[in-house]
């Protein structure tokens, strides 16, 4: 069976909501709550266990990424969408047919400090990254090789 290529994913999340230091406490979540069907296919579809993911603070000053994840399981019904009382609830999402799907990450660090956009606009490498596409929305979106590369350059942190 061939080894599957490493691939690198950035994840959004408002750090009122679940932040960095929250993650470096648990050490191990589910990523649950994308109700985006592009963001969604990645979940379910692309993501396998081992990629690494970039953890990114939306909505909140600065926004920045600040560390890093890998995935240690694989896509799976996201629970969330079946409770009527939690926020993410979507009454189209069954059980047994799940529109919307999730997967666990694993921490691995914290940067010594946030790469702001700006910081990431001043770099060759970095300024290419789809986050900082105008019109770029997407809660889950992948990275490219390079780009991971240069953002660990750019932390000054060694790639796990």
């Amino acid at each position: 069976m061939p080894q599957h290529a490493r691939q690198y994913w950035l994840f959004k999340s408002e750090p009122d909501a679940y932040s960095i230091d929250d993650f470096a406490h648990d050490k191990r979540t589910h990523w649950d709550g994308v109700r985006n069907y592009q963001a969604r296919n990645f979940l379910r579809d692309t993501m396998q266990v081992d990629d690494r993911v970039l953890f990114y603070h939306s909505n909140a000053e600065p926004m920045a990424i600040v560390g890093t994840a890998k995935i240690v399981r694989t896509g799976y019904p996201d629970h969330t969408a079946f409770d009527p009382q939690d926020s993410h609830y979507d009454p189209k999402s069954k059980p047994d047919e799940p529109t919307w799907f999730m997967v666990d990450i694993e921490y691995l660090q914290t940067f010594p400090e946030p790469l702001t956009r700006d910081r990431l606009r001043e770099d060759k490498v970095a300024a290419g990254m789809m986050l900082l596409k105008k019109g770029s929305r997407l809660s889950v979106q992948p990275v490219t090789a390079d780009e991971w590369k240069a953002i660990h350059r750019l932390a000054s942190v060694k790639e796990r």
